[in-house]
C-alpha cells in the first residue's frame, strides 16, 4: 500500500513532510482536504486511535475564530463534527500507512513509522 498524506498544500509543516518523504524515497499520495475535503470515517478512525484532542488543531486560526460556543462542551463527537465542516482544524499532517496513522511531523517519527 502507498501511504496517503493528508493535509493542505500551504501549510509549512505538510510541506516538510511532503520533502522528507520525497528525499528519503517514499512514495505517497497526497490528499487536499482543501479540494477533496475528509470523509467521517477517516476522522472517527483517527479519533479513535489517537484521541481528539490530539487531532484537532486548536492552535490554528480557524479553531480561534471560531465563537465560545462551539468552543464549548468539546468532546469527540463535535470535534469531528467541527473537523467536517471545517478540515482546516484537522492537525497536519496525517500520514495513513494503512495499519496505523502518524499525526503531525517530525523526521524521526517518521523514520520510526517506516522502519517498523
Amino acid at each position: 500500500m502507498i501511504p496517503t498524506l493528508y493535509g493542505i498544500p500551504n501549510c509549512d509543516t505538510v510541506k516538510k513532510a511532503r520533502v522528507w518523504l520525497d528525499q528519503n524515497g517514499r512514495a505517497f499520495v497526497f490528499h487536499d482536504y482543501k479540494k477533496s475535503g475528509i470523509d467521517r470515517a477517516s476522522l472517527e478512525g483517527w479519533v479513535a486511535e489517537h484521541g481528539w484532542e490530539v487531532v484537532l488543531n486548536r492552535a490554528g486560526t480557524t479553531f480561534r475564530a471560531l465563537d465560545a460556543a462551539d468552543k464549548d462542551g468539546l468532546d469527540a463527537e463535535k470535534a469531528i463534527g467541527l473537523m467536517l465542516a471545517l478540515p482546516s482544524m484537522i492537525k497536519r499532517p496525517v500520514l495513513d500507512l494503512g495499519d496505523r496513522t502518524v499525526v503531525g511531523f517530525k523526521p524521526a517519527i517518521y523514520e520510526a513509522a517506516f522502519a517498523g
